[in-house]
């Protein structure tokens, strides 16, 4: 059994990518997103964003759980993950095979894709992880761009 990240800035179509996915490789999906706010580490007002302690107490949490589904079924983890040392817990406490997806889209599309949700973030806040997000690459990059979901999931595919 495998896990695979998915992470990009929001709205770069994340949550469908990983639906889409995981009926391929019949996986559980985890949106880090939900597991953030559940715990209520998620962000809170007046912070710059959510600082990487409240992810690694996230992970703490949740690994155990990981690693039970891991033992009869893949996983798909998405969110943002705009810390690089978060990625690297996971992969060091989750010991096994995995791969790393960068979903990139222009700014411009984020926020227009944003604007059709039914709970929206708002421009600023698209803006502001999409920067966060930006600041390092890590896994195979998928260009989003001009893309429909199925060819994305058929390019995520051919890297396994």
């Amino acid at each position: 059994m495998y896990f695979v990240i998915i992470r990009g800035p929001a709205g770069v179509g994340k949550s469908t990518i990983s639906r889409l996915l995981a009926k391929k490789i019949k996986a559980d999906v985890v949106h880090f997103d939900e597991v953030m706010e559940k715990l209520k580490l998620d962000y809170m007002e007046g912070e710059k964003w959510i600082p990487l302690f409240k992810f690694l107490k996230a992970d703490k949490i949740v690994i155990p759980r990981f690693k039970k589904i891991l033992k009869n079924k893949n996983l798909i983890i998405d969110g943002n993950f705009y810390h690089e040392k978060q990625i690297k817990d996971l992969i060091k406490n989750l010991k096994s095979k995995h791969y790393i997806f960068t979903l990139k889209a222009d700014l411009d599309e984020c926020i227009k894709r944003d604007e059709k949700r039914k709970n929206k973030l708002g421009k600023k806040a698209v803006k502001d992880v999409y920067k966060l997000v930006s600041k390092f690459d890590n896994g195979i990059i998928i260009d989003v761009n001009n893309k429909n979901s199925k060819d994305i999931v058929k390019e995520i595919l051919n890297q396994f």
